[in-house]
């Protein structure tokens, strides 16, 4: 498994949101935009398990990243999106204390532990990199967003 092939160009971008409870419902929207109907199913139930995720711990992890994640029964396949606010989300409430610039959201089916630590582990390992890190946080357009996480514009 590699990001480049759990990533779509259209489940990246750059949010028009500000705060966070709408940056988690703008990714949320690009499954429906985007027709994710095969591999995602009851869109209200999964927007229900994300933020009931939330409100028992933010994740918010750090160095301006937010990993948002469910393991959900109406997931067939895994799903990445990401969206970036460069100016980041205050209310995010992120382990540091700092705004999150970049939030992943991982989506997987509810026995897809494995997966789930796989992609987390993908992630880490691009995000460990400050100038991916820098890179990322400023892109200025979700095409840029796209290219940056699959290693195009690097």
């Amino acid at each position: 498994m590699e990001l480049n092939t759990l990533l779509r160009q259209d489940y990246c971008r750059v949010f028009q949101s500000n705060t966070k409870t709408e940056a988690l419902l703008e990714l949320i929207d690009l499954l429906e935009q985007n027709g994710a109907e095969g591999t995602v199913k009851d869109l209200e139930g999964l927007k229900k398990e994300i933020f009931y995720r939330e409100q028992i711990m933010s994740t918010g992890i750090g160095q301006g990243i937010g990993i948002p994640h469910v393991r959900f029964s109406g997931v067939s396949e895994p799903q990445v999106l990401v969206g970036v606010k460069p100016e980041g989300f205050d209310d995010y409430e992120s382990l540091d204390g700092e705004p999150v610039k970049m939030v992943f959201m991982i989506l997987v089916g509810e026995n897809h532990h494995k997966e789930y630590l796989r992609i987390l582990s993908l992630l880490v390992h691009r995000l460990k990199e400050d100038e991916f890190r820098s890179s990322l946080a400023s892109a200025e357009n979700s095409e840029a967003v796209y290219s940056i996480l699959t290693g195009d514009a690097l």
